[in-house]
């Protein structure tokens, strides 16, 4: 007995073991006319992404207790620290004249770098996406119920609440005609900001939406899953379409150039080149 109740026991962890393997190795499926590849590999947790003025990528490496870090990335792949000894750095964005990031760790001050020196700009609680328009910079906290919506003024330096207790809020994208959406993860929503204070849901039933991103295609949403989550884009026309599936806790998405994205693939430690049909 003892001999068959050890079998079973090395049967089912190497039915684990063969779950988690294909979850990690299954390959990303994209939809018809659309190709993905792997732009850059071997980035611990890669989460947000921006281009500096040499068209150098910045990516952050999402590791927490102190071991998070801003990578910039040439063309040619030779990679350098930015900043070092970061707890889950979230949020990156180009703002009056500087490189500005977040940290999803408790009381952490968003920052700006800008000309190798680090400045706090003001303070929030997990803060996880950053948006920058013009003068102003939006931060969003992700947090159990009570979590913010804040803009920053860099011509006074003054922050504004704009909206409070929101449940588990990660991203913020301001669209083409000027509408501004934020997601709730916990409840699989994307809303549109509106001036009466409704926010009315625009998408719904979501698994785990996490960065949001907003261009002439539509609004694009990825999902933070360590298994089978999707990219996924509201169109113009109100269609939601599936452009991506089978991803590992996809990150932040951005776009590079006519037709192309980069992708960020936390769970799998890269970045993915995205390129539209023609």
């Amino acid at each position: 007995m003892a001999r068959v109740a050890l079998l079973l026991f090395a049967a089912a962890l190497l039915l684990v073991f063969a779950f988690l393997a294909w979850q990690y190795l299954y390959p990303v499926r994209a939809a018809d006319g659309w190709n993905v590849r792997v732009a850059y590999d071997h980035i611990e947790k890669a989460a947000a992404l921006e281009l500096d003025e040499n068209g150098n990528l910045i990516v952050s490496s999402e590791l927490s207790g102190g071991k998070g870090s801003i990578l910039s990335i040439t063309p040619d792949d030779v990679r350098t620290s930015l900043i070092d000894n970061l707890s889950k750095p979230d949020g990156l964005t180009s703002f009056n004249g500087g490189l500005v990031f977040s940290q999803e760790s408790g009381e952490s001050a968003v920052s700006s770098l800008k000309n190798g020196v680090v400045t706090p700009l003001f303070e929030g609680d997990n803060v996880q996406g950053l948006l920058a328009d013009g003068s102003n910079l939006y931060a969003i906290e992700d947090r159990k119920g009570d979590g913010r919506l804040l803009r920053y003024q860099a011509s006074d330096k003054s922050v504004d609440v704009l909206r409070s207790n929101l449940n588990e809020a990660e991203s913020v994208q301001i669209c083409p005609d000027r509408q501004m959406y934020y997601n709730e993860k916990e409840k699989g929503v994307v809303r549109r900001l509106s001036a009466d204070g409704t926010d009315p849901v625009v998408l719904s039933g979501l698994k785990e939406p996490s960065f949001l991103y907003c261009d002439a295609r539509g609004l694009w949403v990825s999902e933070d899953r360590s298994h089978r989550a999707r990219l996924m884009l509201l169109d113009n026309q109100g269609n939601l379409n599936i452009i991506l599936t089978f991803l590992k806790a996809p990150q932040e998405l951005m776009p590079i150039g006519e037709g192309k994205y980069l992708l960020a693939e936390g769970g799998r430690n890269r970045v993915l080149e995205i390129t539209a049909p023609k």
